[in-house]
């Protein structure tokens, strides 16, 4: 079926000029399939008999993205690695540049007869399409292929929690839940003069030419790619997500299907997997339900939440007023326990279950939703201050986790904090903010739960 017309932004309204290609800047939707701004491309070069280039821009340096460090730059290429591999099998170029993806769209873009681009809501992105926007003089067109209701379309406003984005999706989803059709390529880049800054088939060889932080290594728990993406929806719908709607909130019981890391690089499509599960022939009518709620909504009030709030990284602009003014009322309230940056990040507090979430996330970059909503309650009741807490479990959060860095992640750490919620009854330093104590740790086998992080940690460290 054709790209809704809900998901397409014309940024530059000028018509295609000469050019030897159609050019896709694929920095969101990093994938070769499933991908709405990528056919979208290919439509465009077909009508004007071209072929299409996929162009990357890669941050190292001084110019890294901001906290990205060995362990997501690993993810990422190897997700580049198949999206490459996945790009020529169809026919379209793939070309990396080691710039920001604002000057490898520009320089790309000096061949182009017009230019796709992906669309994302972090505050550094919206900054790249301004520069794109100030630098290619060509016809530019904006494709949202990475939520499953393009963010405008689903609200004009900053929403107050989920219960009021999610009738608004509900109401309007249908028509994008739809599969997508994989576009011919009718003018396959076999002739084009384009070489690559970096040869991202090797994953392994790219990660180490290039400059980085690399205090934080490598997971194998998690291998970057849509190969990979996909493979683990189909076991997951095979198997463990049969339970999901009764046993979703115990870390303990293998019931996650651990997509995050694949939805945040977009190494798989949401609307492809919304439809896996919609089909799927395990589970019944509550674990979609439960599903859905999470990829959807969940995730695109988090969209919503970064797009509409420009301050979404600060504690001083990211809160509503109730909560902030509530947690400034008890400030001053004496801690049972104060732990510095340092000690939280290896995991040295009283809390044994607290260290071993910690320690799943350290070593491998990832940590149950459940779990982390405990995390970051205790690093706001064990901060000298809920400003310092803030900075902590947002710091701390974006530098461990494969799916760091992610409107999810300044969402999530912001509803710690009140964002999305309502006022509760008043206790010592949270006042009315939501507090999570050990009765959280009861609603599911915590001894299990650190049996399996040290399992999971085990094999991160053998050769």
């Amino acid at each position: 079926m054709a790209i809704q017309a809900g998901r397409i932004r014309v940024l530059k309204d000028v018509e295609p000029r000469d050019g030897a290609y159609v050019l896709y800047l694929m920095q969101q939707g990093m994938r070769s399939r499933d991908n709405p701004a990528l056919e979208y491309a290919v439509e465009e070069a077909n009508r004007l008999g071209l072929p299409v280039v996929a162009g990357f821009g890669l941050l190292d340096g001084g110019a890294h993205f901001p906290e990205a460090n060995a362990r997501h730059y690993a993810f990422l290429l190897q997700g580049l690695a198949d999206a490459k591999a996945g790009l020529e099998r169809r026919g379209i170029a793939f070309v990396l540049r080691r710039a920001t993806p604002a000057k490898a769209a520009i320089t790309l873009g000096c061949r182009a007869a017009m230019l796709v681009l992906d669309r994302g809501y972090l505050t550094i992105q919206k900054s790249w399409y301004a520069e794109i926007g100030d630098g290619f003089d060509g016809r530019i067109v904006q494709v949202e292929g990475d939520v499953v209701v393009p963010v405008d379309v689903a609200s004009g406003k900053h929403e107050f929690a989920a219960r009021t984005l999610r009738p608004k999706l509900h109401k309007t989803w249908e028509p994008y839940l739809a599969p997508l059709r994989a576009r011919k390529v009718k003018h396959p880049a076999d002739d084009l003069d384009l070489t690559s800054d970096l040869d991202v088939a090797d994953p392994d060889a790219a990660l180490a030419a290039m400059t980085l932080d690399r205090s934080i290594k490598p997971v194998r728990r998690f291998r970057g790619g849509e190969v990979e993406a996909y493979r683990r929806l189909e076991a997951y719908l095979a198997g463990p997500f049969a339970e999901y709607g009764a046993v979703r909130n115990r870390p303990e019981a293998g019931a996650a299907s651990h997509l995050s890391p694949y939805l945040h690089f977009g190494q798989i499509s949401p609307v492809a997997a919304a439809l896996k599960v919609q089909a799927a022939k395990t589970g019944g009518p509550e674990d979609r339900a439960a599903f859905l709620e999470e990829l959807i909504v969940r995730r695109e009030l988090a969209m919503n939440h970064v797009q509409f709030n420009p301050g979404y990284d600060r504690y001083e602009t990211a809160l509503p007023d109730w909560s902030r003014k509530a947690l400034a009322e008890h400030a001053d309230d004496p801690r049972p326990h104060l732990y510095d940056e340092e000690a939280l990040a290896e995991g040295r507090t009283h809390d044994e279950y607290w260290n071993a979430a910690m320690r799943e996330m350290r070593e491998t970059g990832y940590m149950h939703n459940h779990l982390r909503m405990y995390w970051g309650k205790k690093i706001l009741e064990w901060s000298p201050s809920p400003d310092e807490a803030f900075a902590v479990a947002l710091r701390l959060n974006n530098r461990y986790f494969l799916d760091g860095r992610d409107p999810n992640s300044f969402t999530n750490v912001a509803w710690l904090f009140g964002l999305h919620d309502r006022p509760w009854g008043r206790r010592k330093v949270f006042g009315t903010v939501r507090y999570l104590g050990q009765n959280t740790l009861k609603k599911f086998d915590a001894k299990a739960y650190l049996a399996a992080v040290d399992e999971l940690c085990r094999a991160e460290e053998s050769e």
